[in-house]
């Protein structure tokens, strides 16, 4: 029996005059890529106030599925029932949403900011992203009304458009990551998808005369794109300082975080900022650093019995290493982000003394062959630590690269009482289990502070008779902790980012409070 493929009153048919499917097939390319790219950016503009973590990411994928599933439903209801409602105009609400992000993002972050980490991260992503992710969903519902021309056809339809739309979506991903975000930042990257979702809607009404006969409806759509063009270079979405007294030197988008050298010349200091974090705090007339927990790492070679090589993670601004270099170490360094090395050497007179390392510690420790007599581990980030640095695999694989006698010393910001104890306690019975000698020093006898552990593979004696000033602080500042609360933090198990919400959330307030909330902004 031959198949019939006249069209039915009855059945779906293309709207008339409807683009051709080489232009919805490009449509639905755009809108997929569209999507990656929005939730992808979230993390960049979220992660600055909320902290690059797992609940940043959780709320964002959340939000994404949401938007999408509601976006489907809506794209095929009003695609049916509404057919003065154009493709084109989907397109535009996706664009002039897009481009709203970044006039939004600092008054909705610190409008959710009393929410907490978790529900302050959902709700940001909610109210920045739900809208632009729902419109550039139902372009699909919308694309399949249109490039369908019988029923015999819709399986194929449906297929060709999701898989069309998956496309999108990956090659947008690698583009993002690999060339776009290096080279631009995120606010040119949002605002340029949203004149380019803006243009696509032109050719879409161009495309459909049924629905756009008079070129005339083009021209608010032309003066919207004008508009947020203009304001865009102007700098209107751009965060601006209060104030505060701080005066942005230098600042650059990394893939890792917003890299920001600040000074404030009302009390003499600079610091060095990525997102949320203080990596480095100078006095700017001499240059010594006023982080306490430094200058005492920086102390540590009067417990070696020998000391000629060092190995630093987390660079900062390279004080650590250059106060160890003038002990008669030298030292090696290994910094994740590429913008803080470069600030480092032009902002804070950072010489290397030993190999310069930019790479993730994790795989760069793998391709070392040396042994250290010091190894410091110094990778605090806006009131977490990268926990994936936590863990027994990874100090096992630092353990490795210690001399017999050498010692590790780590840097870990958590509270003496309260919530947020069992993290320092899971560090302290993780080290344990990876090193036999363990002891724990802080920088203040309060709740919140610098906690050092030191590590090794023999005994660290510290004479209580030394007239050495710096002995005599390290007996009077060693902590006894009781790590029966804790855990031993593996690659498998690591809950550390939920042990560290309380301390996320009080380093960005003491951040809000203390230097200046609109440098917590994209």
């Amino acid at each position: 029996m031959a198949k019939n493929n006249n069209h039915h009153p009855a059945s779906l048919s293309r709207l008339d005059a409807a683009p051709s499917k080489v232009f919805l097939w490009l449509t639905v390319t755009l809108s997929g890529g569209a999507v990656m790219i929005l939730e992808l950016l979230g993390t960049r503009i979220i992660a600055p106030f909320y902290g690059a973590s797992l609940y940043v990411w959780s709320a964002l994928i959340s939000v994404t599925m949401i938007a999408l599933a509601l976006g489907y439903y809506l794209g095929g209801f009003l695609a049916d029932r509404y057919p003065s409602l154009r493709l084109a105009h989907v397109i535009l609400l996706a664009a002039c949403a897009t481009s709203l992000i970044p006039f939004l993002s600092g008054p909705i972050l610190n409008l959710t900011n009393p929410l907490g980490m978790r529900a302050g991260a959902f709700a940001s992503a909610m109210l920045l992203f739900f809208l632009p992710l729902t419109a550039l969903a139902m372009v699909g519902p919308f694309v399949i009304k249109l490039a369908t021309e019988t029923l015999d056809d819709v399986g194929s339809t449906v297929g060709s458009v999701y898989a069309i739309s998956t496309v999108g979506s990956v090659l947008s991903t690698l583009m993002l990551g690999f060339f776009l975000l290096p080279a631009f930042g995120s606010r040119t990257i949002i605002f340029t998808l949203g004149w380019v979702l803006a243009f696509w809607a032109i050719a879409l009404m161009i495309k459909d005369k049924s629905g756009f006969a008079r070129i005339s409806t083009i021209i608010p759509l032309l003066f919207i794109a004008l508009v947020a063009g203009l304001l865009s270079a102007k700098g209107y979405a751009t965060s601006r300082l209060t104030d505060s007294g701080f005066k942005v030197m230098h600042q650059a988008e990394s893939n890792y975080g917003w890299v920001r050298v600040v000074d404030n010349p009302q009390n003499g200091t600079r610091l060095l900022l990525s997102d949320a974090s203080v990596l480095s705090a100078t006095a700017l007339r001499d240059g010594r650093t006023l982080l306490d927990y430094q200058n005492i790492i920086s102390s540590l070679p009067i417990l070696l019995p020998s000391h000629n090589d060092a190995l630093l993670i987390g660079l900062g601004g390279g004080h650590i290493a250059r106060q160890l270099k003038a002990r008669g170490l030298t030292t090696d360094t290994i910094e994740i982000d590429p913008v803080v090395a470069d600030a480092s050497l032009k902002f804070f007179d950072f010489k290397p003394t030993g190999d310069f390392i930019v790479g993730d510690a994790r795989y760069e420790i793998t391709k070392l062959r040396k042994r250290y007599d010091l190894i410091v581990h110094d990778c605090f980030t806006g009131g977490t630590e990268p926990v994936h640095l936590l863990t027994r695999e990874m100090l096992s694989d630092l353990r490795g690269l210690l001399t017999e006698k050498g010692m590790l010393a780590l840097n870990y910001v958590g509270f003496t009482r309260g919530e947020g104890t069992a993290a320092v306690a899971s560090v302290h019975k993780t080290l344990k289990r990876v090193l036999p000698h363990v002891r724990v020093f802080v920088t203040e006898k309060t709740e919140m502070t610098d906690f050092i552990f030191l590590a090794a593979n023999q005994p660290m004696e510290l004479d209580p008779n030394s007239r050495d000033p710096r002995v005599q602080w390290l007996i009077d500042h060693e902590y006894a902790l009781d790590d029966s609360e804790g855990i031993v933090i593996s690659d498998d198990y690591n809950p550390m980012e939920s042990m560290q919400i309380r301390k996320a959330e009080i380093y960005r307030e003491l951040f809000i409070k203390r230097v200046a909330p609109e440098l917590l902004v994209l």
